[in-house]
């Protein structure tokens, strides 16, 4: 199975700008988004579309989500998983793997440094690739300090501690992939709706962008992605 990091370099060098589509029951600030659509259907098209990736939010009391999805979709796509939900223990990490996941997301802002790093050492031990999300310039400081290396960095373009309600934008992105360290891919997630909004992540420095909302918003979602996709490879 091809790693997210791997599959973002592969479109990257096809000239196609990396997509992430994600499949997510609902959202704090726009309600339910399936529509009654089964998340199969939603990651067949989602790869006829060309997506680099698909994430699954997991989370239950906020976003509706289940680890059931990822085992329901494993199945019909070859595709790399990531599971986006807030893991505090190893448990979620052997989870994750048994479900079929290939990353898990780790928000620096949810977790104290020892523990943080506990985590990512477990996932990458147990084979997962890891995404790291920061929001702000104190995330990245503290990335820094604890000296760990993510498979790929994330940037939240809104604010999780409130669950996204905020009205984020790709600004940003704008403002923080320079001090973001250069090791492993950029990936600039939320807040995404238009191909001038995956240009702008792309022309400030991102290397792939995690599009959920908008795709699932629209009456096309395999369109939606090959929208996003044609924005094209390199900046």
């Amino acid at each position: 199975m091809t790693g997210m990091v791997d599959s973002i370099r592969a479109r990257q060098r096809a000239g196609h700008m990396p997509v992430i589509a994600e499949i997510k029951v609902r959202s704090p600030k726009e309600g339910p988004l399936l529509r009654g659509r089964d998340p199969v259907d939603l990651a067949r098209a989602y790869e006829a579309g060309g997506a680099a990736g698909i994430s699954v939010v997991t989370e239950p009391h906020d976003f509706g989500g289940s680890v059931d999805i990822i085992r329901r979709i494993r199945g019909v796509t070859g595709l790399p998983i990531l599971r986006k939900d807030f893991p505090r223990s190893t448990v979620d990490v052997d989870t994750t793997v048994e479900a079929g996941a290939q990353v898990l997301l780790l928000t620096v802002k949810m977790l104290d440094p020892e523990g943080f790093a506990d985590l990512h050492a477990r996932a990458l031990d147990s084979g997962l690739e890891t995404l790291v999300e920061v929001g702000s310039d104190a995330d990245i400081g503290r990335l820094r300090e604890m000296g760990i290396a993510p498979s790929i960095v994330g940037i939240n373009n809104r604010d999780i501690a409130i669950g996204e309600t905020d009205d984020g934008d790709v600004g940003r992105t704008e403002g923080l992939a320079e001090a973001v360290p250069q090791d492993a891919p950029l990936l600039s997630e939320s807040a995404i709706s238009t191909a001038d909004d995956a240009r702008r992540a792309r022309d400030a420095g991102a290397d792939a962008v995690l599009v959920g909302t908008a795709i699932l918003q629209a009456d096309d979602p395999t369109a939606k992605v090959r929208e996003l996709v044609a924005i094209g490879w390199p900046r």
